[in-house]
C-alpha cells in the first residue's frame, strides 16, 4: 500500500512486521500489538467527543505511551500539539490557548514535576479534558468500544490533512505552531530512512525528545515506517546510554554533537566500544572533522551521517550519503532529499554564486503548511513562489553539497567583517584541548561587537583562555578570533541538546554589569 498519513503508517507495519517489536520500553510492544492499541484509543478518542481537525497537546516525555497516544489522536482525524517538557505555566498556557487544544495528554511526575500543577489557576478556556500517561491512559482507552467505526476514521485521514503542530522557539516573541500535513512528514522520514541506511531489525535508540521533530519525525516515525524497533529514553544519561547500547545491541543512534561529545568522555573512563552501532546522525550544530573522526575510531561507529533541516520544513532539507568521506560529511549537511530545491540567494534574493554565501531558500513537499492561524508570519517566511526563507546562510560546493555557515540571527560583524559562529566554532573543535564550545557575538565600543568563546575543555586536559587565544591566532583569520575566552564545566543545553546561547549571552551581561 503507499503509505501518506501516520495512521496508515500503522496498519502497514502490523501487516509486514506483526511479530517484530516495534517499542522497547520496559515492556515490549510489537507492531501489531502497537496497532491493536491505537485503534482502541482513536476510538476512545472519537467517544470522548474529538472531531476531524481538533487539536490535542501531549506535554510529556519520550514513553511508549507517548507514541500510541499520538498515533491514537491522529487515527481519530485529530491534530497533535507537543509541548516542550522544560515549558513552565505561563508558557504553556499560551501554546494550549493559542491551538485551542480540547484535550492534554501528560505526566503526573517526571523529574519531580506534575504538569497539572503548573496549569493550576490559569485561564484556560478551551481546554477540556486532562489525561495523564502514566496513570489515567489506560482506563481512557478502555471506554473506546467501537473499534470498527474508528477503522472507518482511520481509514478516511488524508494525507493533505494537517497532523501535528510543533511550535518554534520564538526568538522574536511568542512561539509560532508550524502546522505539518501527514503526506509530506511520511514523504520526508521515508526519505530521511533511506539515506540512514534504516530498515527492518534495525533497533533505534533515541535520546533526542518526542517534542520536537527529531526525536518524532526522524526518531519512531522513522521507525514506524522501517519495521525497526525505537526505544525511547525520556532523559539522557550518559553511563546509562552506554550501558543500554551495549546490553541491547542498539544500531542506530541519531543525536545532536553534545551527545557524542558526552558519550566520548564516557567511554573514554571505562574504554568501550560501542561496536554494535552502525549508523549515527547527528548535523544540530556545527560538527567537526575531529569529532567524526573520534565517533567513528573510538566509538566504532561505523557510518556518521550528517543533516540539514527545520521545523518548517518538515524537518528534513539535506542529507550526506554513506559513501560520504569524513571532511564532506563534517563540513557540509548533504544534498537536497528527493522533491526538494534549495538555493542560496543574496539580499535582493538573486542566486549567488557556487561557493559563496547566502540565506538557504526551500521549496518543495517538505515546505510546511503555514503558521497555525498566523497568516502575516507565514507569509512573511514563505514567498508567492513557495520558497521557504530560512534565515540560515549557507553555500554550496561544485558537487552540489550544502554547506550550513550560520543563523543570520547570531551573525555578528567585527570591525566591518561578518562573523558566524559556527564556522569558529568547527575551527576551535580541532584545539586537542576543547571538548565543546559555543560562540556569541558581545558589544564592544571599538569594535562594535566582538566574539566571545565559551569552552569546555576534555576531560584530563589543560589549557588557558590566552593558550586558546594563542593557537585561534594561529589557525583562523584574525577577525575570527574570539577576544574574549571564558572556560566553563558545561554548556547549557536544552532538551534537543542545543546550546542556549542567549543564556550564554545573559550571563556576560550579568558580569559585566557587576563589574
Amino acid at each position: 500500500m503507499t503509505i501518506r498519513t501516520l495512521p496508515q503508517a500503522v496498519i502497514s507495519a502490523a501487516l509486514n512486521h506483526a511479530d517484530t517489536p516495534a517499542i522497547v520500553c520496559g515492556d515490549t510492544l510489537t507492531f501489531a500489538q502497537l496497532e491493536q492499541r491505537v485503534v482502541q484509543g482513536a476510538a476512545a478518542m472519537i467517544e470522548a467527543g474529538l472531531a476531524s481537525g481538533d487539536r490535542v497537546a501531549i506535554w510529556a516525555p519520550n514513553s511508549a505511551e507517548w507514541i500510541v497516544s499520538c498515533l491514537s489522536v491522529q487515527s481519530a482525524g485529530g491534530v497533535v500539539v507537543t509541548m516542550n517538557t522544560r515549558l513552565k505555566g505561563l508558557e504553556a498556557q499560551y501554546i494550549l490557548n493559542k491551538t485551542r487544544a480540547r484535550f492534554l495528554l501528560t505526566v503526573g511526575d517526571f523529574l519531580d514535576q506534575d504538569y497539572r500543577t503548573l496549569l493550576a489557576g490559569l485561564d484556560l478556556p478551551h481546554l477540556e479534558r486532562t489525561v495523564t500517561l502514566d496513570g489515567e491512559w489506560d482506563d481512557f482507552v478502555a471506554g473506546g468500544e467501537d473499534l470498527d467505526r474508528a477503522r472507518k476514521v482511520m481509514a478516511a485521514v488524508s494525507g493533505d490533512a494537517a497532523s501535528d503542530i510543533l511550535f518554534t522557539s520564538g526568538t522574536t516573541g511568542h512561539p509560532k505552531g508550524v502546522v505539518s500535513r501527514h503526506a509530506q512528514s511520511v514523504q520526508a522520514f521515508a526519505a530521511w530512512a533511506d539515506c540512514a541506511g534504516l530498515q527492518a531489525g534495525d533497533r533505534y535508540l533515541i535520546v533526542n525528545p518526542f517534542f520536537h521533530t527529531f526525536g518524532y519525525k526522524a526518531g519512531w516515525l522513522a521507525c514506524l515506517l522501517k519495521g525497526a524497533t525505537a526505544y525511547p529514553v525520556a532523559t539522557f544519561d550518559p553511563a546509562q546510554v552506554v550501558d543500554l547500547i551495549a546490553s541491547e545491541a542498539i544500531t542506530i543512534l541519531p543525536g545532536p554533537p553534545t551527545i557524542f561529545q558526552q558519550l566520548l568522555a564516557t567511554t573514554a573512563e571505562s574504554g568501550t566500544k560501542l561496536s554494535s552501532l552502525r549508523v549515527a546522525v547527528t548535523g544540530a550544530a556545527s560538527v567537526a572533522p575531529s569529532l567524526v573522526m573520534r565517533m567513528q575510531d573510538e566509538l566504532g561507529i561505523r557510518n556518521v551521517l550528517t543533516a540539514y533541516g527545520l521545523t518548517e520544513s518538515s524537518g528534513m532539507v539535506t542529507m550526506t550519503q554513506m559513501d560520504d568521506g569524513v571532511e564532506r560529511i563534517a563540513n557540509t549537511c548533504g544534498k537536497p532529499i528527493p522533491g526538494v530545491e534549495v538555493k542560496c540567494v543574496d539580499r535582493l534574493g538573486a542566486t549567488v554564486p557556487t561557493g559563496r554565501q547566502g540565506e538557504i531558500w526551500v521549496r518543495g513537499f517538505n515546505v510546511m503548511a503555514g503558521y497555525f492561524e498566523d497568516d502575516a508570519a507565514t507569509n512573511e517566511a514563505v514567498d508567492a513562489e513557495g520558497w521557504l526563507h530560512t534565515g540560515d546562510i549557507g553555500c554550496f560546493d561544485e558537487d552540489g553539497y550544502l554547506r550550513v555557515t550560520d543563523r543570520m540571527k547570531d551573525m555578528f560583524i567585527t570591525g566591518g567583517f561578518n562573523c558566524y559562529p559556527a564556522e569558529i566554532e568547527r575551527i576551535l573543535m580541532a584545539h586537542p584541548a576543547i571538548a565543546q564550545v559555543a560562540v556569541v557575538g558581545i558589544p564592544d565600543e571599538r569594535m562594535g561587537e566582538i566574539g566571545k568563546a565559551f569552552v569546555v575543555l576534555r576531560a584530563g586536559a589543560s589549557a588557558n583562555a590566552e593558550e586558546i587565544r594563542q593557537w585561534s591566532r594561529a589557525n583562523m583569520a584574525n577577525y575570527k578570533v574570539p577576544r574574549a575566552i571564558e572556560i566553563l564545566d558545561a554548556l547549557p543545553l536544552n532538551p534537543a541538546g542545543k546550546v542556549q546561547k542567549f543564556l550564554l549571552t545573559s550571563a556576560h551581561e550579568d558580569m559585566r554589569n557587576a563589574g
